[in-house]
């Protein structure tokens, strides 16, 4: 079992880090191997459309075209049995370089036939992850959970099952005095990051073990 994680956030060691990181931990105590990579040490770009993964009879047919240093983190994608993705919320969505790498790795598996259809190879299990300000309560009102029900549909109808993982109105910074933002209490931060990081990063780790766990996906 060999499980692949993917940091969508510009920080190695705050939220979103964390949580996949202990994703991956849940997985590993199942004796899964793992692999972390940090979407922003990558040099990549998001989908050219350039139809090279749709050509028929082409050489990159079913696979994106582009050499770059996303292509090798695409490849072990394909060969693992399990994924997950973090991703902070930054202005109403995933980060710039997490949707960049969704284009990447979902397009070329897409077949637009009728109904639409996936050449990726098998079924996997995927975990997607992420960190936000947004108060749980106020989700709805913001339009996030349209997000990740899109996400999970792209990901389910293309490489297998998948399930989210939400942190809530998340901690930005360990001092608040040093940076403008007037918009939070810095003691409600403080507390949520002491005392709720550690319950999320609990179910962060039973998420690896989902991942990791012996049962099979069906189609």
């Amino acid at each position: 079992m060999n499980v692949i994680g993917i940091n969508g956030s510009p920080r190695k060691q705050w939220n979103t880090a964390t949580l996949v990181t202990k994703t991956l931990e849940g997985a590993v105590s199942l004796g899964a191997t793992t692999e972390l990579f940090h979407l922003y040490d990558l040099d990549f770009k998001g989908c050219i459309s350039c139809f090279a993964c749709k050509t028929r009879g082409g050489k990159s047919y079913g696979k994106c075209v582009l050499r770059d240093d996303l292509a090798p983190v695409l490849e072990k994608i394909a060969a693992a049995d399990a994924l997950v993705i973090g991703s902070p919320i930054y202005f109403g969505t995933v980060t710039g370089e997490t949707r960049s790498f969704l284009e990447r790795l979902l397009f070329p598996y897409l077949t637009y036939t009728v109904p639409y259809g996936t050449l990726f190879p098998k079924k996997i299990k995927t975990g997607l992850i992420y960190t936000m300000n947004v108060p749980e309560e106020r989700n709805k009102e913001f339009g996030y959970e349209q997000i990740f029900q899109t996400n999970e549909r792209y990901m389910q109808l293309l490489l297998g099952s998948a399930e989210s993982l939400c942190a809530f109105d998340t901690c930005q910074v360990d001092d608040y005095s040093k940076v403008v933002i007037e918009s939070f209490d810095p003691v409600h931060k403080a507390n949520r990051r002491k005392e709720v990081l550690p319950l999320e990063c609990r179910r962060a780790f039973e998420l690896g073990q989902r991942l990791a766990g012996a049962e099979t996906i069906t189609a």
